[in-house]
């Protein structure tokens, strides 16, 4: 069966408003490494990496090996009502390596989940239905996350479970406060904060919910240390802090295992998904222990943590530890960026080229520095054609999205450079 057939089938019975790439969608066949072919028989080289979930890549022996092992015992699942030795494992991992003091840790099956749970967790801790986001954010798409979405494209309704009060800094290109120092930056996010809290709010509010690197926006980010600034304030409230770590965890940004690490503060809680699992469906929070157990109404996840999903969750922490992929993502994001800002500088069609480690943004920009949706939608189509896959986001939908395996190789790194340069 072609593309064109799965195509006109998946249209007839799939949701209108599941976008998919491309003029021609293609349907992924077999992958291997950081390369997947399609089912015509093309082959690319993977800088997307099915939305920064396969971390680890394609086809690794150690991941299909452990989740076979798993396989072969007949138990695929059994819920979280028995214990499951591959998730008190993974727990025990995790929260070691959260920093958080006294962690503990609850598993889901997505991002959006893991997002909900900490909305839960911290309205119920708090008593307070009161939540500071930031405007361009993106946490996934039920109601509560949906509501604490900063990005018209991405929030589908205005039911909310929670109240809202929106805060300047995430998105720092096209901020009003985009031509100060860093310090300045800084500083006049923090006097937002303040204002926002004192006149937004009853005071009370119960978490500010941030992605150290917001994915959907577009890979933008706020200076090092911002956060850091943010949770001083918070503080002065007993406000808790929870950082979305599901994109920018597992070492990704290079310089730290999770994103919130640049900004010298540890959270009060933690959500993650994605890379996790290396394609396998596992989400969760992180958080301090009276946090986590500030519930008194039993809860559960039935699939979430799942004797599947964690014994490849596991094979697959133990290899991004085992191999320091954290390092590779810095060393060759470093390469990646420094070559695109070569290639962008003389090219005005690219406003700005940002990120860190393996999480570049590339965001594509009109004559007169307006977004310029059309030109991003060039670059992911003739990057398709030359054989790369990249990613799209942005608040304008004008932002090429660059999140390559973590195993990624240098000839792989100067490959999709001299096919971005063609194209761009």
């Amino acid at each position: 069966m072609g593309h064109e057939e799965l195509l006109a089938r998946h249209r007839a019975v799939m949701p209108d408003w599941m976008a998919l790439y491309y003029e021609r969608p293609i349907e992924l066949a077999s992958a291997s490494g950081r390369r997947v072919t399609d089912r015509e028989g093309r082959t690319y080289l993977d800088f997307f990496a099915g939305i920064l979930t396969n971390a680890v890549g394609y086809d690794v022996a150690e991941i299909s090996d452990a989740i076979r092992s798993q396989l072969s015992t007949g138990v695929l699942h059994s819920s979280t009502l028995y214990l499951i030795r591959s998730q008190v494992e993974l727990a025990e991992k995790i929260a070691e390596l959260s920093g958080i003091p006294d962690a503990k840790v609850f598993f889901t099956n997505s991002g959006t989940e893991a997002n909900e749970t900490a909305l839960m967790l911290a309205t119920r801790y708090r008593r307070s239905d009161q939540v500071l986001a930031l405007r361009n954010s993106y946490h996934g798409r039920a109601f509560a996350t949906v509501a604490i979405t900063g990005n018209r494209g991405w929030s589908a309704s205005s039911l909310s479970p929670v109240k809202v009060s929106w805060v300047h800094g995430g998105y720092r290109f096209r901020s009003p406060f985009k031509d100060l120092s860093d310090a300045d930056y800084i500083k006049a996010c923090v006097a937002d904060l303040r204002e926002v809290i004192e006149t937004t709010t009853a005071g009370d509010v119960a978490c500010m919910i941030v992605e150290p690197i917001q994915g959907v926006g577009g890979f933008s980010s706020p200076p090092d240390g911002l956060f850091g600034a943010f949770k001083e304030v918070l503080d002065e409230y007993g406000i808790l802090l929870v950082s979305d770590e599901v994109q920018t965890g597992w070492g990704r940004t290079g310089e730290h295992f999770w994103g919130i690490q640049a900004h010298g503060v540890t959270p009060d809680a933690m959500t993650f998904a994605k890379g996790l699992g290396n394609g396998l469906a596992i989400g969760g929070v992180v958080a301090r222990g009276e946090v986590m157990d500030c519930l008194t109404a039993n809860s559960l996840s039935t699939f979430g943590g799942n004797p599947i999903a964690t014994a490849g969750a596991l094979a697959t922490l133990d290899y991004l530890l085992d191999h320091d992929l954290q390092a590779n993502a810095a060393k060759l994001g470093e390469r990646l960026l420094d070559g695109l800002r070569d290639i962008a500088a003389d090219r005005p069609a690219v406003g700005d080229v940002r990120g860190k480690g393996l999480m570049i943004g590339i965001e594509m920009v009109g004559p007169d520095g307006a977004p310029d949706p059309a030109g991003a939608v060039a670059v992911l189509e003739g990057t398709r054609e030359r054989g790369l896959l990249v990613g799209k986001g942005g608040l304008y939908g004008n932002v090429i999205r660059l999140a390559p395996p973590m195993t990624l190789t240098e000839d792989e790194v100067e490959e999709a450079l001299g096919i971005l340069e063609d194209v761009l």
